[in-house]
């Protein structure tokens, strides 16, 4: 046994404390019964909690390996005397074990409580914040301490400032004030030491943070500009990936900059603080594939064109962000095809993009396909999602549609090509982008099956949509009609019949382009004006081969053409009939209709043989059930006595024999009652609820006459057991014996067919004989008293559930209660289940109503939501939306939540005058005029961009599904008197006045989306029959035209497009669109859709052209060298810029000038430094590039050398007026480098002439020119 080991009566662990990093705790514990030897933890003493953890971990290490061997041991043949020594030292070992672990474990849970209170202590520091003046005390000490750091240095310098400047960031993050207390000078200056070279990248890291943080507002980021740190934010960019930390921190410094300095030029362009150097570095770290902050440098680039346009095209960033487009990475391409759609969007900073050759690069993935093989197809469906989410906006398609449509066109033609995988993928995209839903047949009609059999394999077809049961058309439809009228102009139905052709008898690819003319077809026809869905539909091409006489394949191509549509649009019609359903009966002549009406015909001829059956067979039927003869349910003939129960049993003769001859009913009834325990044992599975349909069938027979009533409600004990049950949960029954497992406990709720008793009591509430019996048993009064239960929820839904509400009475009051119950999800589910029964119910109650009304007064904010949700989709029906406004109810307290219903009361007269007289019209209206108008925008766009996206689970986040949301103005104009009032307060006078004034506005984006707000009051007035005299009267229709093909924002025409959509939805502005060459949709009813197309669709989708923006050339040339070192290694590194000649320029600046002495003090100048920095930010330069251009210097950057770099960027800066000096730098600057020069080199290295140059200068001879140009003459062959 160890000496050291002994038991003590305490332990004291060490610990730093909140304020002075240091606690002192005590652990009690004895170990002095554990083992005859004494356990001593006395090595422990004066260490800390850490290191006391590593010497226990170590001592239990020790005493396992003693435990392992004296197990290894006893399992060896050794004497009995050894045998009992070693298993007394395993006894001792294991002892000693839990000891151990047990001190571990006090020490760990003292461990864990000192850090719990520490992060409470700072949580509350943190909470309650430091008095400011202490606070800004304490950070100007931590600004003293670096300034004595910097001046006085020591060894552990780096883990000195460290320490000091976390602590000035924890202060700085704790407390805003001193955030602008604090000057950005005074706090930068005394860090800046720390981001030398010879720091630490930890040290570079927490400078960075504490810059960042010092950062409040566009005045303090002008003041870091002037402390000169661009050149350690270059330094800090160009490390490679070992040096994460650091990088990461100036990275979100960059990123503050940019938030925090970006500003405004008065709605215009707006200026980001960054400078050309600083973003040229920037944006050579996003092009270097490997690094890991390459996709937020990209999401930054991105954010910045959008910001600053012309500050990232100078530096090189839209060439960078084309290029990512067209090439990936694909993770981030959606966002920067975004991006570019934003830009598209304004005139001012399109000028940045070259129609036809930048952003067409999207495309080069699918157009240049041919010949790539098939491991291009995951790159192509990459990119026809970006393809597809920049035909779904206005900027993209406009784009698109420029220099006659030439990108789109090619986009089609790509079906042209024999390549099967492209074809595929761009068919695939076009089923995408018109927004095409596929259904399950259309798989087995791509694979050539036949689908006449398709519903008898099992397959059902696929239930109707609610797109094709409605009929309101909504935005996404317009947008798609227009789409769909680009696609047919360019040839994308010529381009899918070319496909056929190819293979007159079939394939998946013929077949899938068959689908897709079909649904353009079936499209056209539903979204289209009947002029240009006529042409559409005419399909010329596929009945000219079908008539072709000469030539035999053509022929067959185009006949099989036509059957294949044919077949499509046969077998289309039988799987999805969309049959609109307005009522609850359906149509007399459906197939559907023809099967239940045989149904129903069958039941009724049993019923009838039923009820004429004579005494034997009935004797016989009840003796065929078995129930006379056993009491095992499962050997009964449930079918047979389904079949009596329903049919002989309800007459009245038949009834009294099984209750009073056979006494069939009471053994029946024995089955069921609660406490047999056989149908109630019964488990609650799918093949058992038959049983509970029998109950409830049984009930209902029993309730179809006297006998049967009477039987129920006195003879038998089937009640009254109820009763009994129900005691048992009782809160206010003391009589009733306490019951460990009672019938309606939780479990056997949900795991038993007890819950049937619940439908049986309420098959009973549908007639008026069972709501006596269930009063004589006071069955409600028990329904009252369970209602209060808090832990019966399920209890309480199931009542809910199954009464009765369709006459006035207790099951009434029970859903009362319940939608009033201080349980909230009991009044979730109440309202619930009453919203359900509105929704279902035929006509118009006004009980259901009111209590729904109610429900709007709830506390709970869950509960009013859920009843307005529920009141808004009643308030469809024009009877219930009378019936609700005459009930008068006050909404004010709903607040936005309940402005969709009072849109609603408005569209009618008595909804209208009743708000008005509450003055919520007045009100509410000048809240539109002002402020809601701009959100109603807001809410539209987000909607359309959320539906036109690739990710389908956003589609429904949105209070509307697709159609155009109820307007304030929109509504207002439905009644007389809402036109009235919108006469008098003159707002659509002013409207019309915006639209002629700011009409054709592309630059303030204020006054923009102010333009598309008045424009949908607009277009929502004139949807209405009173609402177009107002435009009439303005003649604000021509306007609106003229912006729709006139106004340099896409995103504008697309607003007018809509609005004209709306205009059209009257017949007389369909009428008046019809003058201008706006063609509306109609109904085959001739009734307008809601949708409008324009006759001259390249007017409406053309874009002016625009002249591309050429940048500013601002001087920035420096004063050349004059040394001839220096000359040739700024020329090399120049030339390393060019990658045809990078590799001789490296090779030149490693293998000569590095080893030469007299380049020694070029590569150690500040100076030369400064004008290799200047160099490399006035030129792209890659990533590594970068990083090997700085490591030929040794110049470690440091206050001392920015200094100098600052001064030399002074006198070096070339005046441009002056004439270049005399030199010939310029030559020597060429990229072809000095080219009349002999190399001494051999001939291995004939490709770096250029670069091996003599180290003495030779001045060029005059008569001698540099480069010969004339050609050598020489005669090869025979010479006559």
């Amino acid at each position: 046994m160890p000496a050291y080991l002994a038991t003590p009566s305490s332990t004291s662990i060490n610990i730093s404390s909140p304020a002075s990093t240091s606690i002192t705790l005590v652990v009690n514990g004895s170990f002095s019964d554990v083992s005859p030897d004494s356990l001593s933890f006395a090595v422990l003493e004066g260490k800390e909690p850490q290191e006391q953890l590593e010497l226990l971990e170590a001592l239990i290490v020790k005493e396992n390996r003693i435990k392992d061997g004296a197990e290894n041991l006893l399992n060896m043949q050794i004497d009995d005397d050894l045998r009992d020594k070693v298993v007394s030292e395993l006894k001792t070992a294991s002892s000693r074990i839990k000891v151990i672990v047990d001190r571990k474990a006090s020490i760990e849970t003292a461990l864990k409580r000192v850090r719990r209170r520490r992060e409470e202590h700072e949580l509350e520091l943190d909470e309650r914040g430091d008095d400011f003046r202490t606070a800004l005390h304490n950070a100007r000490d931590c600004i003293s301490s670096l300034i004595s750091l910097k001046s006085e240095p020591s060894d552990n310098l780096d883990r000195q400032l460290i320490e000091v400047m976390s602590k000035l960031v924890s202060i700085l993050q704790r407390n805003l004030r001193v955030r602008y207390e604090l000057t950005v000078p005074e706090v930068v200056q005394p860090v800046i030491s720390a981001l030398a070279d010879k720091r630490t990248r930890q040290c570079r890291a927490v400078a960075y943070r504490v810059i960042r943080h010092s950062l409040v507002d566009a005045e303090s980021v002008k003041k870091l500009k002037e402390q000169e740190i661009d050149w350690y934010i270059i330094r800090s960019l160009h490390r490679d990936n070992k040096f994460a930390v650091e990088k990461e921190q100036v990275i979100k410094l960059i990123r503050a900059i940019v938030e925090v300095g970006t500003v405004s030029n008065g709605g215009g362009p707006r200026n980001v603080p960054l400078s050309d150097p600083v973003l040229r570095a920037f944006i050579a770290v996003a092009e270097q594939a490997d690094d890991p902050f390459r996709f937020i440098c990209i999401q930054t680039l991105a954010e910045l064109v959008i910001l600053d346009t012309d500050l990232v095209d100078r530096a090189g960033g839209v060439r960078f962000l084309l290029h990512a487009v067209g090439e990936g990475p694909m993770e981030v391409t959606p966002i920067l095809a975004s991006t570019f759609l934003h830009i598209i969007d304004s005139p001012r900073t399109r000028t940045y993009l070259r129609v036809g050759t930048e952003l067409e690069i999207v495309l080069t993935a699918v157009t240049d396909a041919y010949g790539k093989g098939p491991d291009h197809a995951e790159r192509m469906k990459s990119c026809t999602r970006v393809i597809q989410l920049m035909l779904r906006t206005w900027s993209g398609l406009m784009y698109f549609c420029m220099e006659e449509m030439g990108a789109i066109r090619s986009l089609v033609n790509t079906l042209r090509l024999p390549s099967l995988e492209t074809r595929e993928v761009v068919l695939n995209m076009f089923f995408e982008v018109l927004n095409i839903k596929s259904p399950e047949w259309y798989q087995t009609f791509i694979a050539g099956k036949r689908l006449t059999t398709y519903s008898r394999d099992g397959l059902k077809p696929e239930p109707e949509s609610p797109e094709r049961n409605v009929p309101t058309l909504k935005l996404t439809d317009q947008y798609i009609a227009l789409l769909l009228l680009v696609f047919t102009n360019v040839g994308l139905l010529e381009a899918l019949i070319s496909i056929m052709e190819e293979t007159p008898t079939g394939s998946v690819l013929s077949r899938k382009a068959t689908l897709l003319i079909g649904e353009i077809l079936q499209m056209s026809n539903r979204v289209l004006p009947l002029s240009v869905a006529a042409r559409i539909q005419a399909l010329p091409s596929i009945f000219s081969m079908a008539c072709s006489h000469d030539d035999g394949q053509q022929r067959l191509v185009g006949a099989s053409a036509l059957s294949a549509l044919d077949s499509f649009n046969r077998n289309r019609t039988r799987l999805e009939p969309g049959v609109v359903k307005t009522s609850s009966r359906l149509r007399a002549n459906s197939v559907d209709d023809a099967v239940r009406r045989g149904q129903r015909q069958v039941e009724q001829a049993k019923l009838k043989l039923g009820m004429q059956m004579d005494d034997r067979t009935f004797q016989s039927s009840l003796l065929e059930t078995q129930v006379m003869l056993t009491k095992d349910h499962a050997k009964w003939n449930f079918d047979t006595l389904q079949e009596i129960i329903e049919g002989p049993l309800l007459h009245p003769k038949r009834m009294d024999e099984a209750i009073k001859g056979a006494r069939f009913i009471r053994r029946l009834m024995t089955f069921f009652h609660p406490f047999s325990h056989r149908f109630s044992d019964m488990h609650r599975i799918k093949v058992n609820l038959r049983w509970v349909r029998l109950g409830c069938s049984l009930l209902t027979t029993l309730m179809a006459n006297q006998d049967g009533v009477r039987y129920l409600s006195l003879e038998d004990p089937f009640m009254g057991q109820i009763v009994k049950c129900f005691a048992q949960l009782d809160p206010f029954n003391s009589q009733a014996a306490p019951d460990s497992d009672p019938m309606f406990s939780k479990r056997r709720i949900t795991e038993t067919l007890t819950y049937g008793y619940l439908e049986m009591l309420g098959t009973l509430s549908k007639h008026k004989e069972g709501i006596e019996i269930l009063e004589s048993y006071k069955i409600f009064t028990a329904f009252y008293h369970l209602s209060d239960l808090k832990s019966r929820e399920d209890l309480i839904k199931g009542i809910i559930e199954n009464l009765d509400y369709s006459t006035d009475g207790h099951p009434r009051i029970v859903l009362s209660k319940a939608l009033t119950s201080s349980h909230k999800r009991v009044q979730l589910y109440a309202t619930q289940h009453l919203g359900e029964l509105i929704r279902n119910s035929p006509a118009a109650n006004s009980w259901t109503l009111r209590l729904l009304l109610t429900q709007l007064y709830d506390p709970s904010v869950e509960v009013r939501k859920l009843a307005v949700d529920y009141l808004e989709e009643a308030c469809e029906s024009k009877d219930i939306l009378e019936m609700v406004v005459e009930m008068r109810p006050v909404m004010d307290h709903l607040g936005e939540m309940g402005n969709a219903l009072l849109l609603k009361f408005m569209s009618t007269p008595t909804g209208f005058r009743y708000l008005y007289d509450a003055g919520y019209i007045d009100r509410e209206m000048d809240l539109w005029f002002e402020e809601h108008n701009i959100y109603y925008v807001v809410q539209v766009e987000v909607f359309l961009a959320q539906v036109f996206s690739s990710n389908e689970e956003e589609e429904h986040t949105l209070g509307f599904e697709g159609t155009v949301p109820p307007h304030f103005y929109g509504e207002m104009a439905k009644t007389e008197l809402g036109c009235q009032v919108l006469q008098e307060k003159g707002h659509f006078a002013d409207f019309a006045q915006f639209i002629r004034q700011h009409g054709h506005e592309s630059e303030d984006m204020e006054l923009i989306m102010k333009l598309k707000s008045v424009l949908w009051a607009v277009g929502n007035i004139g949807a209405t029959e009173g609402g177009l005299f107002f435009l009439e009267e303005e003649e604000i229709i021509p306007a609106v035209l003229n912006i729709a093909n006139a106004s340099l924002i896409p995103s504008v025409r697309g607003t007018c497009f809509f609005v004209l959509g709306l205009i059209s939805t009257t017949s007389q502005g369909a009428e008046i669109l019809d003058d201008y060459h706006w063609e509306a949709t109609l109904t085959p009813m001739g009734m307008p859709t809601g949708l409008c197309i324009p006759v001259d669709v390249d007017e409406f989708l053309s874009l002016p052209p625009w002249k591309p923006h050429i940048p500013d050339e601002a001087s920035t040339q420096l004063i050349p060298p004059t040394s001839e070192p220096e000359l040739e290694a700024l020329t090399a590194i120049q030339k390393l810029a060019n990658t045809v000649i990078a590799n001789a320029a490296s090779r030149s600046l490693t293998s000569r000038m590095k080893s030469r002495p007299e380049y020694r003090a070029v590569f150690t100048s500040p100076t030369m430094l400064y004008r290799v920095f200047h160099t490399i930010s006035t030129s792209r330069y890659r990533l590594p590039v970068r990083r090997y251009i700085m490591d030929l210097f040794n110049v470690e950057l440091d206050a001392g050398v920015v200094a100098t770099m600052v001064e030399a960027s002074k006198k070096l800066k070339a005046n441009p007026l002056d004439p270049p000096p005399k030199t010939d730098l310029n030559r020597r600057l060429s990229m072809f480098g000095n080219l009349g020069r002999h190399s001494p080199e051999s001939d291995d290295d004939e490709d770096d002439d250029e670069m091996n140059e003599d180290s003495q200068p030779v001045a060029p001879k005059k008569e001698v020119p540099a480069i010969a140009l004339r050609p050598v003459h020489r005669m090869v062959g025979f010479v006559c």
